[in-house]
Order: structure tokens, then C-alpha cells, then sequence
């Protein structure tokens, strides 16, 4: 299947509903960033090279505004293909990273999957449109409380909160919960 068909095919599945993607992100209407979001999946992921050619993959990226979860002065490059700083040293991954981990996966619509290491949830909100449930740890409590904020504004209630951290006597112990949005 060419890369243009492959586009066509993600973007009529989830159009027309054929792809189980669970109500996440009925938040983000009026998306100004909707055509930069159709050139990262038609520019970085759908390429020769690159290979990613899940449907279902393919259509949730296209979906997922990565926007939502960069600092509001990066937004202006949220869609480019490489990891942006979102405080704490941490990173949000580039697009094709997002993709190909999510893609190798191979996610079912029954599937309950475990983040290690939330950082601004975008995985997560990805993971949430193919897989039944999303439970997401988070070491660093600011990024754990921004994710779930966002997560939450979102829409994404198949997604859990990030777990926050608690001090045991001889180490940090999360505690993972489900968020009831």
C-alpha cells in the first residue's frame, strides 16, 4: 500500500468511526495545529524508511494534539520531529520515537498497558485512543501533575493519573491510580 493510500485509509477509519479510539481529547476543538499534525504523520511517520504503517497508530498520532502537552513557548514546534524540553530535564520524545514504540506494541482495543515514566502524557494520551486502559507512573511530581491536568482537560478517562511519589523510609514508592474524569 502506498504511503498516500495508507493516509487516506487511517484518516477514513477514524472519520468515519471504524477505529476504536475511546472519547479522548473532545477537548481539542478549534485545533489550529490540525494541518502540522497531518504533516507529522504524512512527513515523518508514513514514510519510506521509517515504516510505520499501522492504521490505528497512524490515525491516534494524527489525532493526539502533542501541542497540548510542550511548554506554551514551544509550541510553534511541537510537531517537528525531535524531542522538546518540558522542564526537570526531561524531554517530550520526538514523534517517530512516539510512533514506533507505540506501533511496536501492537496495541489491541483490549489492552491494559503500563507507562513507566509519564513525562507530559503525550505516550499515554496516544496509548488511550488504541488500548482499553493506559495506568502511567511518574517520578517527578510537577511533570506527574502537569500530565494529569492535561490528560484530564483532554478528555483521556481511559488514561490513569499519573502516580505520584511518597517517601518510604529507604526509598520512593509510587502509588498508581485511576483517574475518574
Amino acid at each position: 500500500m502506498t504511503r498516500s493510500a495508507l493516509l487516506v485509509a487511517a484518516w477514513v477509519a477514524l472519520l468515519t468511526g471504524r477505529l476504536a479510539a475511546p472519547s479522548c481529547l473532545g477537548a481539542a476543538t478549534n485545533d489550529t495545529f490540525a494541518s502540522a499534525r497531518g504533516r507529522m504523520v504524512a512527513e515523518q511517520l508514513a514514510v519510506p524508511g521509517r515504516n510505520i504503517t499501522n492504521a490505528r497508530v497512524l490515525a491516534a498520532m494524527g489525532k493526539v494534539p502533542r501541542h497540548e502537552f510542550v511548554p506554551e513557548s514551544l509550541r510553534s514546534r511541537a510537531y517537528d520531529d525531535y524531542p522538546l524540553p518540558i522542564g526537570h530535564g526531561q524531554t517530550i520524545s520526538q514523534p517517530f520515537l512516539v510512533g514506533y514504540m507505540t506501533e511496536s506494541l501492537r496495541p489491541r482495543p483490549s489492552d491494559r498497558v503500563l507507562e513507566i515514566g509519564t513525562g507530559s502524557g503525550y505516550q499515554a494520551a496516544v496509548l488511550a485512543q488504541l488500548v482499553a486502559e493506559v495506568y502511567t507512573i511518574e517520578i517527578i511530581e510537577d511533570l506527574a501533575n502537569q500530565a494529569a491536568a492535561t490528560l484530564k482537560r483532554l478528555g483521556c478517562t481511559n488514561s490513569s493519573s499519573p502516580a505520584r511519589r511518597r517517601r518510604c523510609p529507604n526509598r520512593w514508592w509510587t502509588n498508581s491510580r485511576r483517574v475518574a474524569a
